[in-house]
């Protein structure tokens, strides 16, 4: 399997009352449409339960507010893949398959991001490139926003890598994590005259087992990258199973 080579991370906040109607288009209309594309490897989305919720002090409220998190995973060619993905959004609207839109109230993140590094626990047996293909129960997803000075920021990147990663699959029902970053994170060691890092970093944590449990321990890590990292969010997230769309009522 070719390993993913853009993925797109989406937030979305949905109104009192809309949950079910919102699941029902998005999981048995919207989803499988877009699977469905060549270009996609992979799209999943998972939902904050009222068991999930949680404050990370200095999060960003309007991220907090959002009750759904999706991410797609794209091969090459991107560019082209991207855009039939887009096209599929406004075709969609065209056939009069977006009844989400009066409901949906913000979108306030849409991020194109680089896959830089995927982990896979030996007990899982499948490779890295596979784990967000493989079912799980839940995931715990943290984006944060580093700037600082380019060799300090270096080397948190460095023991993220050799240390929290590590830490994070000796976790008890964690399955694996990739780590991405957005597109304005990669070149930084090679503009001329820059000493200056400045990048958005998202880590998916993929969990089989409790992720209630897996998320209380990786909380308990602390936030990653020092005091180079302003955390925007962080917090478990719950598979959603078909028609069982009722956390909200």
């Amino acid at each position: 399997m070719t390993a993913p080579v853009r993925a797109f991370l989406a937030f979305t906040e949905v109104e009192v009352g809309r949950h079910a109607d919102y699941n029902e288009w998005h999981q048995l209309d919207h989803r499988p449409a877009n699977l469905a594309l060549p270009g996609v490897v992979w799209g999943e989305r998972w939902v904050k339960t009222p068991r999930c919720a949680t404050r990370v002090e200095g999060a960003d409220e309007a991220l907090t507010a959002c009750q759904y998190v999706t991410i797609y995973w794209f091969r090459e060619p991107f560019d082209r893949n991207f855009g039939e993905w887009l096209d599929l959004g406004s075709m969609s609207y065209q056939w009069g398959r977006r009844p989400e839109l009066p409901y949906v109230k913000s979108r306030p993140l849409g991020l194109v991001l680089v896959p830089l590094s995927g982990h896979a626990n030996a007990r899982i047996k499948v490779g890295a490139e596979v784990l967000p293909l493989r079912p799980n129960r839940g995931v715990h997803i943290s984006v944060t926003r580093v700037e600082g000075e380019l060799l300090e920021v270096g080397a948190h990147f460095e023991e993220y890598e050799q240390a929290r990663v590590p830490e994070l699959l000796a976790i008890p029902g964690v399955a694996g994590a990739w780590t991405l970053v957005d597109e304005a994170g990669i070149g930084l060691t090679t503009r001329r005259g820059s000493s200056v890092a400045s990048c958005t970093r998202v880590t998916v944590t993929f969990i089989d087992g409790d992720p209630l449990l897996a998320a209380a321990a990786i909380d308990d890590l602390g936030p990653p990258y020092g005091a180079c990292g302003t955390v925007r969010f962080a917090s478990p997230l719950e598979a959603i199973i078909p028609w069982q769309w009722n956390w909200f009522d």
